[in-house]
């Protein structure tokens, strides 16, 4: 980062609030790439490019439970889901 403090504008509790499906368009808002880390694996989508299906963006995001993995983190215009911590050092600094 730019050493500027990072500002956390909203925090949702997966356990008692479940993002389903149904909700992954409204977590992407505005967003332009998508950051999906699943063990050592790490998938980048560019949104506008690669143009996922929501069937897509469903499988990257959401687990066995069908409701969105965590950790997820909005930065701009960047989300990132699941915990790599080679790119939240990427992200974050």
């Amino acid at each position: 980062m730019d050493g500027r403090p990072i500002t956390i504008r909203e925090t949702v509790n997966a356990a008692k609030d479940k993002i389903g499906a149904k909700d992954l368009k409204g977590v992407l808002k505005d967003a332009t790439k998508l950051v999906v880390a699943k063990g050592k694996k790490v998938v980048t989508i560019d949104l506008p490019k690669d143009k996922p299906t929501a069937a897509e963006i469903a499988k990257a995001m959401l687990g066995p439970t069908g409701n969105l993995r965590a950790p997820t983190v909005r930065l701009g215009k960047k989300v990132l889901v699941g915990f790599s911590a080679e790119i939240y050092e990427e992200f974050l600094g």
